[in-house]
């Protein structure tokens, strides 16, 4: 498996350096949605086809789900789940918090993940059972206590088709905040917001709504790294859950309370 985590970094590289090198240090001057739109899918598509044409080539006989289209993730089979340009919004405003992902699920888990932004410098490695890596260093989750703590939180796409979610999204940011933490913050694309907690860049992360794709790869990197990765409630996460936590051991239950 370590040399499929090699062939699937290099993949996920080599997307990542295509799209960086078509990258705007200006935001895209666009009015509207729908062109706004055009623009990305102009840049996506051609590196999300180089992505799967890569990765296809190391494991034919895997399946192909795309992170923004997967509404469900299947519970048997060998699946690539892909986002060729995590944080859409942040590449068209010429910002540098965007990514490349690349996780490989079995029966249901997530077995491999690879979760890279080039131009913060950062790739994020992980591999059930072995352990989770930025940059080939071994990572582990902070220490720090509630009141030390700086936390992250985002909606998923579809929030507004949801109004628990809407709703517990909003009464969760007063709560946490109310809670006593340093901060708040969304720094772009939630796969990789969540492998931060796995390095201790940020305490925690939490989410509610339906987003299973976007949080695996994340979710295993963080796990992996001796994060704990629940729903909202403190129970095991599944890619089905409505809620998502990740945070070191000390802030987890803490941070499980507030959100309840």
């Amino acid at each position: 498996m370590t040399e499929l985590l090699d062939g699937v970094l290099a993949a996920v590289r080599e997307t990542a350096d295509w799209l960086a090198q078509r990258h705007r240090s200006e935001p895209l001057p666009a009015a509207g949605r729908a062109e706004a739109f055009a623009a990305f899918a102009a840049i996506d598509e051609p590196a999300a086809g180089l992505l799967r044409e890569r990765l296809t080539a190391l494991r034919p006989e895997v399946g192909w789900l795309d992170a923004e289209l997967a509404g469900v993730v299947p519970d048997s089979g060998d699946w690539w789940v892909c986002d060729a340009t995590d944080g859409a919004v942040q590449y068209l405003l010429g910002q540098p918090h965007w990514a490349v992902t690349a996780t490989l699920l079995r029966d249901g888990e997530a077995v491999l993940a690879v979760v890279h932004a080039p131009q913060l410098g950062l790739s994020y490695t992980a591999l059930r059972g072995s352990g989770a890596w930025l940059n080939g260093r071994p990572i582990t989750p902070s220490a720090r206590e509630l009141a030390a703590a700086v936390v992250a939180t985002s909606q998923p796409p579809a929030v507004r088709e949801d109004p628990w979610a809407l709703h517990r999204a909003g009464a969760s940011l007063s709560a946490v905040l109310a809670g006593g933490v340093v901060a708040v913050r969304n720094l772009g694309p939630t796969a990789l917001q969540v492998a931060q907690v796995g390095s201790g860049h940020l305490d925690a992360f939490w989410e509610f709504g339906l987003d299973g794709p976007n949080l695996l790869p994340g979710a295993l990197i963080a796990a992996e790294a001796g994060a704990l990765v629940t729903d909202e409630r403190g129970a095991p996460w599944r890619a089905s859950s409505t809620g998502f936590v990740a945070a070191g051991p000390v802030v987890h239950h803490a941070l499980v309370g507030l959100l309840n």
